[in-house]
């Protein structure tokens, strides 16, 4: 089975996430809607609703209800774009504009706030209190994440330990959560919770670690946005981290200028250059490697079938993913 069989496996019910994704993002201002739908349109992988649905055969599978949170979890990575691009002052996203630069900042941010009160909207549906004290909580950490990342911009000081608990909060926790609440709703046991969600944790850390390596190493038409995004925007990553920690004199001193004049008269092609060449980018591969490893070894102790397969084929596709 490939990664392309999963998504056929699941064609129908993605059908209705998407169906339920245009419905649900909706309102009664023409803003909004545009904005809104803009964003919808720029498409994705759709991989916490696939999480979501294939931790649901773990129960007992009802897409009536497996929907309810499938649909939000998107919408909540989806607002949680719109703020990224407005922080991260980014032009472009997956090949298209993004909504702050198609409209401004203050649509942007309203376009995020109310498709966070849409998700939370939909899962209200659930007669389950636990699935909304999950969303909600994830909401709640995924805000400490932003703030954590806009307070270290630029900032050379940064440790393994720092970066690791920025990219749980912006990242693992919502994959982790999509596993999570998908067996929930399906009634699986509890066992089977705890090891899906520490499933998608492991695999959202690898997802964002690999993520940050391509935004250095990437091609440009794959990635959707210029290369080395993350640097030219003052997030410093993991493999820029090992190499303050661990690279030549010349290679700090370097990265420390472009740092501290927050980009400004100092090159990013030789910056950009001198991460790649770095030995940070095996250790980041290696460190996602290691959280991979954990997500199968989750998988183990999952009742054998296709859903737990197909989960394997993700964690693999995620290792050996170039966009």
């Amino acid at each position: 089975m490939k990664l392309v069989d999963i998504y056929k496996n699941l064609r129908q019910d993605l059908r209705v996430v998407e169906r339920e994704l245009s419905r649900s993002v909706r309102s009664n201002h023409t803003e909004l809607d545009r904005s809104a739908a803009h964003l919808l349109e720029a498409g994705g992988k759709r991989i916490r609703p696939v999480f979501t649905l294939l931790a649901g055969q773990f129960g007992d599978y009802d897409m009536d209800r497996l929907q309810k949170v499938a649909v939000p979890l998107e919408i909540i990575h989806m607002a949680s774009l719109v703020h990224d691009d407005v922080i991260d002052n980014s032009e472009t996203r997956r090949g298209r504009t993004t909504v702050k630069a198609e409209w401004d900042n203050r649509v942007a941010m309203y376009t995020g706030d109310f498709l966070f009160a849409r998700a939370l909207s939909i899962a209200s549906q659930l007669d389950d209190p636990r699935v909304h004290q999950v969303l909600s909580r994830s909401i709640r950490e995924m805000c400490r994440g932003e703030i954590e990342q806009i307070r270290e911009f630029y900032n050379p000081d940064q440790d393994l330990i720092c970066y690791l608990r920025r990219i749980k909060r912006k990242t693992a926790l919502l994959m982790a959560v999509s596993c999570q609440v998908g067996a929930m709703v399906a009634s699986a046991e509890e066992a089977v919770v705890r090891r899906l969600r520490l499933y998608g944790y492991y695999v959202g850390m690898a997802f964002q670690i690999t993520d940050d390596v391509l935004d250095l190493t990437g091609d440009e038409k794959e990635l959707g946005k210029p290369a080395g995004s993350d640097l030219r925007q003052g997030n410093v990553t993991l493999p820029v981290i090992y190499l303050l920690h661990h690279g030549s004199q010349d290679d700090v001193r370097r990265i420390r200028d472009y740092l501290a004049a927050r980009g400004e008269g100092v090159g990013i092609a030789d910056v950009l250059e001198r991460v790649r060449r770095s030995d940070g980018i095996a250790y980041a591969n290696a460190v996602s490697r290691r959280y991979l490893d954990k997500a199968l070894q989750c998988l183990e102790g999952l009742p054998p079938g296709e859903a737990r397969h197909s989960l394997h084929i993700i964690a693999q596709f995620i290792g050996k993913r170039s966009y």
